[in-house]
């Protein structure tokens, strides 16, 4: 039986993070990956979701400025598209896996089955490690309907190499909207069906139907209080039944109603890994109910949103926690989160829901598409809600709805995370015209 310091089960960012600094310390780690070495995020989510997401970026800028120095609106070529997001994504499982071997980490590939909490089986082999950490992310949840075998997922639409004509997407979250987004930038006829009136709960909802408005006179079609019931075979498309009891004709249907944490099958109950629907559940030192085993990134349950950055940061922690260079609880930074859609919806700190009923703080609603940040470049849609704490004058949430979003987002980000006041920011001189110039107008 081979013997370790600590094992990772799981080499996305998060568990990755961990072994590269766990290495310089502890002779023996090592990481299980049972699909793709380097997890979810390079080889089949927010990388290659990028990637396609940065040709409709472009055809967004060109479109906005059509009769205004460009004649025509540009159109994507799937397929060419797709082969530049294979010289991504094709590399990842080699180079991820030879970085590991090249500083000393041992990789195991193989499902890791605990026999007791200091042993696992992978395959035939069994291994001793005196450290556990879980960092095993989360798959796609697939709605428990009459035809579910006919659902497709994100990894399948990210792997696709034809466009299909009609698309349905079958949820209202983060997913559904940015995937939509770019098949309806690509071609494609595009349907949503959400259970009720409300996608995007997480984010304020006056700048969500804001943005589902715009995403409307894309060609984006909304179906609102509506589910799916049954999926037929039709020849090659695929019939959709609703709770309406009308009827959708698709070429492809995608599920994008959440995802479960990857924690069956583990072994994990029979030695008291304490768990729920949610994740593994954790201390504050992101220990489980197992004192040597410990847990990170997607597969945890946590309020905090499952991101990859999260992920990294949670592995670094333990990694400073296990070579006991930092004994503090873990403290997260406030998190900011995004919808890459057209246009972008960003959002950190307190929301306008949460703070309207404090009177201790202000909400500011401003139109920045007169802005010349972003009039110059014709963008029909920015908008940003920004609280302040009235008695500091600290800014302590926004969101903001812009092709932009995501820069302001970053920036009141660090704002926020280091207090700056406004008087503070007001002294900085920045480029302009840029984002960051305009923060002084922000409040």
């Amino acid at each position: 039986m081979k013997q370790f310091d600590v094992m990772i089960i799981g080499s996305g960012p998060g568990g990755m993070a961990a072994a590269y600094e766990l290495a310089g310390t502890y002779e023996k780690v090592a990481i299980v990956e049972a699909d793709l070495w380097g997890g979810t995020c390079p080889n089949r989510g927010c990388d290659p979701k990028k990637v396609l997401y940065g040709a409709v970026e472009a055809k967004d800028g060109v479109d906005q400025l059509v009769k205004k120095g460009f004649e025509k609106h540009p159109e994507i070529n799937w397929r060419e598209l797709m082969a530049f997001k294979e010289t991504f994504t094709q590399p990842v499982p080699v180079e991820q896996k030879a970085g590991l071997a090249d500083s000393g980490i041992q990789t195991i590939t193989g499902k890791a089955v605990f026999k007791d909490e200091h042993t696992i089986v992978v395959g035939a082999e069994e291994y001793y490690s005196d450290i556990f950490i879980l960092a095993t992310g989360q798959h796609s949840a697939i709605l428990d309907i009459s035809g579910k075998e006919h659902f497709s997922t994100s990894t399948d639409f990210l792997s696709m190499k034809e466009l299909p004509r009609k698309i349905a997407f079958v949820g209202g979250g983060y997913i559904s909207l940015e995937l939509a987004n770019i098949a309806n930038s690509c071609g494609s006829e595009v349907h949503i069906l959400h259970h009720n009136e409300r996608p995007l709960k997480e984010f304020d909802k006056s700048l969500t139907q804001d943005l589902i408005e715009n995403l409307k006179a894309r060609g984006i079609q909304f179906h609102f209080n509506e589910s799916v019931q049954e999926i037929n075979k039709q020849k090659e498309q695929f019939q959709l039944t609703l709770t309406s009891q009308d009827t959708l004709l698709v070429d492809r249907v995608f599920c994008a109603t959440g995802r479960i944490p990857n924690v069956e099958g583990m072994g994990l109950e029979k030695i008291g890994v304490e768990y729920t629907h949610k994740g593994i559940v954790v201390n504050d030192y992101l220990q489980t109910t197992v004192e040597n085993i410990y847990a990170l990134g997607d597969c945890l349950a946590k309020t905090n949103p499952k991101l990859t950055p999260i992920a990294s940061f949670e592995g670094s922690y333990l990694a400073k926690l296990l070579t006991k260079t930092g004994q503090e609880a873990i403290h997260y930074p406030v998190l900011p989160t995004i919808v890459f859609s057209s246009p972008k919806l960003a959002q950190v700190g307190l929301t306008d829901e949460k703070s309207l009923a404090n009177d201790n703080y202000q909400v500011k609603e401003l139109d920045l598409a007169q802005w010349f940040t972003y009039k110059r470049l014709n963008e029909p849609v920015v908008k940003a809600k920004v609280i302040i704490e009235k008695d500091t004058g600290l800014l302590v949430g926004a969101t903001v709805l812009g092709n932009e979003a995501d820069q302001l987002i970053n920036l009141v980000t660090l704002m926020i995370n280091q207090q700056l006041k406004a008087e503070t920011v007001n002294a900085m001189i920045m480029l302009y015209p840029t984002v960051a110039s305009d923060l002084s107008y922000l409040y």
